[in-house]
Formats: structure tokens, sequence, C-alpha cells
């Protein structure tokens, strides 16, 4: 006998209540209802909408279900759905996630380990489909009313779900697929929005099969090839953001091996393709996976959306549609290379003898003494980032034993790691949170971005090269103007509007006038490296003890 029972809605906007009727008329009889948004008329808002379907749960129900209007269910939905709440009656569960996305890469693991569900990781939550014990959803709205015009409801959920200890899963395969007739809430820039897994004939049966504790989330999104890597504790728990080569670097593959076998020019969407599934081979070996089932209609199909999904931003539904088995394909083998380069080698352990940090226990120092680990540096020098916190923005260089000591002037540091008090953080905290970017004071003043990497590698480039000149400067060769970058958080991060507040205060570093570190030059576009600061931002530094009235 049943111990859990299921109340559900349909959440929709006057504009879309069609489509909300069509999708409840097609679940069994009076199961799905329709709960419009309250204020049509007002700003847009898919949290003001989402606190209302939470609130309407009916008496006696032990969960809610949400369905956002744009959704198509798969023949198994309530089934698998009734099945799930009662092997996992505590927990939040989402039944869609994104093919770019972190929680996707979490199903494609799924899908290689055969299991139903797989814990949710470190960013938002995906409420287009979810299910909420009943004292969640009642807490969620209360979190929720409090919070109107700030975050998205689907990172008030991560936070919220985190914040309470409630255990958090993802459908494998997903239960439902986004159908992209349109984005009420402002998402159309980022393209078709798919399922990374989503098999409309799937049956339901062996809900309480999960996969926990995954550590590395090995993606592919708007161009780049991203691993999100825990940080092992003590501490609270907290993932860095690395390029996906770099960590593959680091483990020890052989620089060979992460280029695609061509014998002509490779794509980037090849490129991207080959490094994430590569990545995931090689960790599904280390974490003790099984082989790739062949007949595993969930595996192939997951696998099957990493190009697609990567390449979404840019692309016609017709561009991936043509590039979809072409990069399934480099994805097969990329994987089983990964698998086959794990059984081949042991883990590159670390080399000892590396630079000694000071001031590095940060979010930024982190990434830093991570990015210049993978890529192998051994280094008798001191390495001090306490003045790279502070106005200055400097680093300093202490070879043991030498009498030289280096330090480098850096421009405006940003991307994974640092803070969203910064000027260009303040920038992308605002986008984040679909508020105008105010370009202040003088909009054609100079502005001299670093992005985190490249300030690694320009720490890099000293060790290796020991200059003569001993004060240095850490920017890109021609600076932005404040506009320009402004006009670039619009494009890479949301398309909100950009503001000009002309008396406003000028927050931008000048480096010194010194020459620039010799043998060393940036390379992360603008673009990419906006778009991973956001990323951090939205779903670590967002955990870090600032204010949301930033």
């Amino acid at each position: 006998m049943a111990r859990q029972r299921l109340s559900a809605v349909v959440m929709t906007h006057p504009r879309r209540r069609e489509a909300a009727e069509e999708l409840a008329l097609n679940a069994p009889f009076g199961l799905l209802r329709v709960v419009m948004d309250p204020d049509p008329t007002g700003t847009p808002s898919v949290l003001r909408t989402a606190l209302t379907a939470w609130s309407a749960i009916e008496e006696g129900a032990t969960h809610q279900l949400v369905v956002q209007d744009d959704m198509r269910l798969s023949e198994s939905f309530f089934e698998r759905v009734r099945a799930a709440i009662e092997e996992h009656p505590d927990a939040a569960l989402a039944l869609f996630a994104l093919w770019d996305s972190r929680n996707g890469a979490a199903v494609r693991f799924g899908t290689l380990a055969g299991a139903r569900w797989v814990g949710a990781v470190n960013e938002y939550f995906p409420c287009v489909a979810i299910v909420l014990p009943r004292p969640v959803a009642e807490g969620f709205v209360a979190y929720g009313r409090e919070r109107l015009g700030g975050w998205p409801d689907d990172i008030l959920m991560h936070r919220y779900l985190r914040a309470e200890g409630v255990p958090r899963y993802v459908a494998v395969p997903n239960l439902t697929e986004h159908e992209d007739r349109g984005s009420i809430s402002g998402n159309a820039f980022r393209g078709p929005r798919r399922s990374v897994c989503f098999l409309p004939g799937d049956r339901a049966g062996e809900e309480g099969q999960s996969l926990d504790g995954l550590t590395v989330l090995p993606f592919f999104k708007y161009g780049a090839a991203r691993c999100a890597v825990r940080v092992p504790g003590p501490g609270p728990e907290r993932w860095l953001h690395l390029d996906a080569e770099q960590y593959l670097q680091g483990a020890g593959l052989p620089a060979a091996l992460l280029r695609p076998p061509s014998r002509g020019p490779v794509g980037p969407d090849v490129r991207g393709t080959w490094l994430t599934a590569l990545a995931m081979g090689f960790e599904a070996a280390r974490a003790g996976l099984p082989e790739p089932p062949a007949t595993s209609e969930a595996y192939a199909e997951a696998l099957a959306t990493i190009g697609p999904g990567g390449i979404s931003n840019t692309s016609t539904e017709e561009h991936i549609a043509e590039r979809r088995e072409p990069l399934a394909e480099v994805a097969r083998r990329a994987l089983l290379a990964g698998r086959e380069a794990a059984s081949e080698r042991r883990p590159r352990a670390r080399l000892q003898g590396g630079p000694v940090w000071r001031g590095a226990a940060t979010p930024l120092g982190e990434h830093l003494v991570r990015r210049l680990a993978d890529r192998g540096v051994r280094s008798d020098a001191v390495i001090d980032l306490t003045r790279l916190h502070s106005a200055e923005a400097k680093v300093t260089i202490r070879p043991r034993n030498a009498p030289t000591t280096y330090t480098l002037d850096a421009g405006e540091v940003y991307g994974p790691g640092c803070s969203p008090r910064t000027a260009i953080g303040r920038m992308v905290w605002d986008a984040l949170r679909s508020r105008p970017v105010t370009v202040e004071g003088d909009p054609d003043a100079a502005v001299h971005p670093v992005y985190v990497h490249d300030l690694a590698d320009a720490i890099e480039a000293v060790l290796r090269t020991r200059p003569s000149r001993r004060n240095l400067v850490v920017s890109p060769e021609k600076p932005c103007t404040a506009l320009e970058l402004a006009q670039a958080v619009h494009d890479s991060v949301r398309p909100v509007p950009v503001r000009a507040a002309p008396d406003g205060p000028s927050r931008w570093r000048v480096p010194a006038d010194a020459p620039r570190v010799p043998g060393w030059t940036p390379a992360t576009g603008m673009g990419h490296g906006l778009h991973a600061f956001a990323q951090w931002l939205a779903y670590e530094g967002v955990l870090l003890d600032v204010a949301d009235d930033l």
C-alpha cells in the first residue's frame, strides 16, 4: 500500500494557458491542476508563480509536484514519480537536467552505473519539473517570499535545500523534455534547452538504485570543456572550476591524448566534446563504474547530448541536428580512450618541491595553487598572495637562496574564486540577478581584465624565465573600455540593460607603468572568462558571506 500521496500542478502564465491546460488534460484525470501567475501584468517572475504553485498543495498530500507548462512528460512519468517518492520520501527530486549542466554530467555517470537517480551537485537545482516533500515545499514558500526580485527560483531552491540538508536527486533518464516554446523569464538567449537524457518510452522500476558521491564533473557548455572538482574536506563542501584540459593534464594524461585524432583541422565542437568525454571515461574508470553498456539506450542518449549541449548557445536546431551523430561518435571514442588511459597508468602524483604559498587560503588562492600544480610547476620560490586581495592587487615571488624578489602588478583580476565586491564582480553579480549592468564614471576609462588562469600562467612564466626586471605588469596588451567590458557581460552572462552613471566613482585599477611579464600572453577570451566567473559566483560564490543587496 502506498504510504505517500502526490499533489500536482502545472504552473503557467496567461499567454501560455492553452499549453498548460493541454498538459493537464493529458495527465490522469484530475491529477494536474493549472496554477496561474498571480500578477501576469507585473515584471516577469518565475519565482512569483512558483511560490503560488508550491502553496497549492492539496490537503492530506505528502508531496507536491510542480511542472512548467513547456515540458513534455515521459509515458511512465506518474508511475515513476509515485514509485520514487516511496523510495525517497524525504528527498527533493528533479525530473529534468539540461544537456550542458553539471547535474546533466552527473546523470551521464548515472547511466554508466545503471542508476535511476543521481545525487544533485553544486549547481542550481532544476525546477522545471520537481517534487518536494510537503514540509520542504512549505518551507521554500516562506524562504522565497523574502527573496522576490533577486535570484532565480532554481538558484534559490539550491541554496534552500542545501542549507536545510534536504537530500537532492536527479532522475536517470530524465522524466521530462523541454519543448522551447519561448521563455517568459528571459532565457531564450541560451538557445535550445534540452534534456541530458530523455527516453519517452522509459519504463518505471528500480527507483531505489541511486549514485552519490561524485567528485569530478566534466561538462561542455558555451563552447568550453570544463570540470567541476570537489575540494576534499575538511570544511564545508566546495568545488573548483577548472578547464577540462588542465584537469586531465594534472591527472597525468599525455598531451597527445588531449587532442582528438584527426587528419585535418579540428573544430571547437569536436575538441570540446572530446575533452569532456575523455574526462568522463577517465573518471568513470577511476570511480570503478562499469564498462559502457552496449545495449543501454540511456547511456547512448546521454553521450549523444554532450556535443549538442556544448554548442547550443550559438547554434540553430538544424545545425545541432546535423552535428549530433558525428559528435556522438567523437564522444563514444573519447570515453573509451579515457577508460583505457585510466587502466594503463596510475594518477600522477603531485610533484615534490612545489612553490611555498602565502595568503593562498582563499577561493582565489585555491584556484591559483591548483592551476600551477596541474601544470606540474616545480619551484623553490615563495609566492605571496597577501596583497593580491587588497587594492594593490600585487603578487610577490621570491626565489629561495636568491636576492631577487619579483613584484607582479595585476590589472582587474576576475574569474572563479574572485569576489563579487570587485569592480568586474559587481557587474557580473548584477547581470546574474537580471539587474542592469552599471558603468560608473568615464565609459571610455581603460580596464585591464586578467582572468584567474592567465594570472597563474604569468606566475609560472616568471618562475620559468627568471626575467631581469623585478617589477612587472600582468595585464592584456590592449585594454578594453569600461563600456566594452559592460557589453561583454551583457553578451556572456545575461542580456540585461547596460546603464551609464558618468557621475559615479571610477573603480578601475591602473597597473604600474612597467614591462609586461616576458614570455606570457593571456590565453582566455573575455567571453569565456566572464561566463566561467558568473557560473562560479552563482553556484559557489553565492554561498560565501556576501550580502544579497550588493
